[in-house]
């Protein structure tokens, strides 16, 4: 039982598994967050282009 307790080797997958979940998060607010900027300039590219 003593082993059990002191083997830490899937602590490394536990870890790793957090991180990507982190970054993932990290990303999707990212896109949320960038989105409407590009939806505004698209939509002023696209009235522009339809003026010419």
């Amino acid at each position: 039982m003593k082993a059990f307790w002191s083997d830490e080797s899937g602590a490394t997958a536990v870890e790793l598994g957090v991180l990507v979940a982190l970054i993932t998060l990290a990303l999707v607010t990212a896109m949320n967050v960038l989105s409407g900027g590009m939806k505004t300039s698209f939509s002023k590219t696209s009235a522009a282009l339809n003026a010419t």
